[in-house]
């Protein structure tokens, strides 16, 4: 075991909730430490949709979940926080009043006086289709998530599913596509009216074809798809050629190893107090997704409301010892010092 990384605050999470939390913290002269079980900054934004619109960022009417990360992470530049990825935190001890002890299943060790936890809602999985076999072509040419359009460029590609994520790709994919079929198990579907809409008038030029059944078997070899075997709902059965698939059956939370960070839990979230998001123990908070109280919503502005106040409370363990004096940093000269504005 190397010697422990101190530092004045750890994040666990790297997601836009995490990455506001260091700008809040960073006006306050806190220096932070942030691991994450992803091999990315980003959290969901950068592994589930990337490339997916977000509107409703305050003050930004539009933004992909990659371009938030990218602001996020040039709004905190002048912090220098340090990123530890592909890491996930197995254990939170308290040595101190504060001070945890926190290791990662790299080995790493850190002391930090205040410990937030901003894992989402822990870890997402794909929930994987009742395929015989498809764990052989998984990560190939079976794709659970679109992290590179360019990726599916003149691909001969299945989508299969009836939510937003099935016709929101079959949509964005379409324009860069060799050919692209979605199949789903009945002719409804939960995604938005107007996405349904533009779907069924392509598939009505002949620009995609639409299915209605089940994927019951892959064909291929080496782990690149050839076709799909189809179930229809009369029992007929097809094959549909195809050498990319992807499907969207939702994707399962697992809360993972925080369970066993000696915070209490409720339902797998963690329950805070509404003025600072604190949990049952002193120094370690919980902001974002992964926490739960009277009238949470799970947005990202709520996020980073939570961070701000985490921030001011945090302090009080950081600095016993000095008066916190809230600023504005449009007014504060000092802030805008930190900040490098000239």
């Amino acid at each position: 075991m190397s010697e422990a990384i101190k530092t004045d605050v750890l994040i666990i999470g790297a997601g836009p909730c995490g990455l506001f939390a260091v700008f809040e913290l960073g006006l306050l002269d806190m220096k932070v430490h942030l691991v994450d079980i992803l091999d990315k900054i980003g959290g969901q934004c950068a592994e589930l949709y990337p490339e997916k619109p977000i509107y409703d960022i305050p003050g930004i009417p539009f933004v992909t979940g990659q371009g938030l990360t990218e602001q996020l992470l040039e709004q905190i530049k002048p912090f220098g926080p340090t990123f530890h990825l592909n890491e996930m935190v197995e254990s939170i001890e308290k040595i101190g009043d504060p001070l945890f002890r926190v290791k990662t299943d790299a080995g790493k060790e850190f002391e930090a006086k205040v410990v937030v936890i901003s894992a989402g809602g822990g870890s997402f999985q794909p929930k994987r289709p009742p395929v015989p076999g498809i764990e052989a072509y998984e990560g190939t040419s079976v794709f659970y998530a679109v992290r590179k359009m360019e990726q599916f460029r003149d691909k001969n590609i299945l989508i299969v599913g009836g939510g937003d994520s099935a016709l929101d790709w079959t949509l964005n994919l379409h324009p860069i596509a060799k050919r692209i079929t979605l199949l789903h198990r009945r002719d409804d579907f939960r995604a938005a009216p107007h996405s349904v809409e533009q779907m069924r008038a392509l598939v009505a030029d002949g620009k995609m074809d639409l299915k209605i059944g089940q994927v019951t078997g892959l064909e291929g070899a080496d782990g690149q798809l050839s076709g799909a075997a189809l179930k229809a709902n009369d029992n007929a059965v097809s094959t549909i050629a195809c050498d990319t698939m992807l499907p969207f059956f939702g994707l399962t939370m697992k809360l993972g190893p925080v369970a066993n960070w000696g915070v209490a839990l409720e339902n797998n979230l963690v329950p805070v107090d509404t003025a600072a998001f604190e949990t049952n123990v002193s120094g370690i908070f919980a902001i974002g997704d992964i926490n739960t109280y009277p009238g949470k919503l799970k947005l990202i502005l709520s996020g980073f409301h939570e961070g701000a106040l985490m921030a001011q409370k945090a302090h009080r363990y950081v600095y016993p010892d000095k008066r916190l004096v809230f600023q504005y940093t449009t007014s504060s000269s000092s802030l805008q010092k930190k900040l490098g504005v000239n």
